[in-house]
């Protein structure tokens, strides 16, 4: 699989300078957890739900979670779970299929092991579960139960553990509850993929609901945790872990409060003003603005639970040219002494030192989502997806 492999291939050659490399499910982890790109959400009871995971895979979707948990009523589990070995038993019937990263988000530590063992031989097709309300105390007997099940299952299954449990949000217990999680995962660090954030649920302890004009970032409770997350789980010093942003919950604005926050110039000058106006009306220039902001504050990928957030995420994610040329220039074996140099582009300072965890970030970024040609930006990947 590869991001943007859905586009045609002289298409993929106009707009990129370095294409999106390939990757499975048996690359390594370090990889694996860059290329997750928009991880999409479907709910394990989906009747057609074979069907839904060839289709999705095909509109450039790399990694899907069939969930178990929240967004399946408690009277619906066993249903869910008989309905996932159908499914898994009808794509193992598939072999020409290309199929994403495919993970189960369940309730206990139990169904881990149950659900192995009731897959058989299709478990070959999932790549690890998602863990929900992520603490020490609760997450341990689920990684337990992982690596049991891993050894019956005779193949890696990773683990993608869900941070959003009161115990993060409240001010007075979040250093220890983080410490308790730094030591959960880095425990069985082999196996911990990536960490997500479920930035829903803490807003549910609060009562808050952000709105399509809001980011995750401007409600300022649950961007201190974000913060708190990134500072301790996610340090570029070899102890850190990729940790994913939040879900975008909205689809369609029936009615905006706010002026629009995406720019017009980049659209007016390619005369896309009809992108612009769609991707405003489906609420997409506020999930671009928190995509930036994910970014920005050191978050690779994002939960999504509508297909139209994951060529979005995927296109803002692409590398630029002009990102490539400064992370080469500064990783460059002469410039291991350190210094200071202007960029190639001559509009800023790259500090070879203090840059270089951001060039190394940016290069494997630059694996999995390729590099921009000069002249590309998201707007031109955005068209070119929706195109397909």
């Amino acid at each position: 699989m590869r991001h943007f492999g859905h586009i045609a291939p002289e298409v993929r050659k106009r707009l990129f300078f370095q294409e999106p490399g390939v990757f499975t499910p048996d690359s390594p982890a370090r990889l694996l957890s860059a290329a997750l790109g928009a991880t999409l959400y479907s709910p394990a009871t989906r009747p057609r739900l074979a069907d839904d995971i060839v289709k999705q895979a095909g509109r450039g979707v790399v990694s899907m979670v069939l969930c178990l948990e929240d967004s399946i009523d408690d009277a619906d589990v066993c249903a869910g779970e008989e309905n996932l070995v159908r499914q898994f038993a009808d794509l193992a019937g598939r072999p020409d299929a290309d199929l994403p990263l495919l993970f189960i988000r369940v309730r206990t530590p139990e169904q881990i092991a149950d659900l192995v063992r009731r897959l058989g031989a299709a478990v070959r097709l999932l790549s690890g579960f998602v863990l929900p309300k992520f603490t020490e105390e609760r997450g341990m007997p689920f990684l337990e139960a992982l690596a049991v099940a891993e050894a019956a299952a005779g193949r890696r299954l990773f683990a993608m553990p869900v941070l959003e449990s009161p115990e993060l949000l409240y001010r007075e217990s979040r250093v220890e509850t983080l410490e308790g999680i730094a030591r959960a995962v880095g425990k069985y660090r082999d196996r911990v993929l990536a960490l997500r954030l479920g930035v829903t649920d803490f807003c549910s302890s609060y009562g808050l609901r952000r709105g399509p004009d809001m980011t995750a970032y401007d409600i300022q409770i649950v961007a201190s945790v974000i913060a708190d997350v990134v500072n301790m789980l996610a340090r570029a010093d070899g102890s850190g872990f990729t940790v994913t942003g939040p879900v975008w919950e909205y689809f369609r604005v029936q009615e905006r409060m706010f002026k629009p926050q995406l720019r017009q110039s980049p659209f007016l000058e390619l005369q896309a003003v009809e992108l612009r106006q769609k991707l405003i009306e489906h609420a997409m220039d506020g999930l671009l603005r928190e995509i930036s902001l994910d970014q920005a504050n050191g978050l690779l990928g994002k939960t999504c639970i509508h297909p139209s957030h994951v060529l979005p995420v995927h296109a803002l994610s692409v590398v630029s040219h002009e990102e490539f040329t400064d992370a080469q220039d500064i990783l460059r074996p002469e410039r291991g002494g350190g210094g200071v140099l202007r960029s190639a582009y001559t509009n800023k300072m790259n500090e070879v030192k203090p840059h270089r965890a951001w060039a190394e970030r940016t290069l494997l970024r630059a694996e999995v989502f390729g590099v921009a040609n000069e002249d590309i930006g998201f707007v031109e990947l955005l068209a070119a997806g929706l195109a397909q």
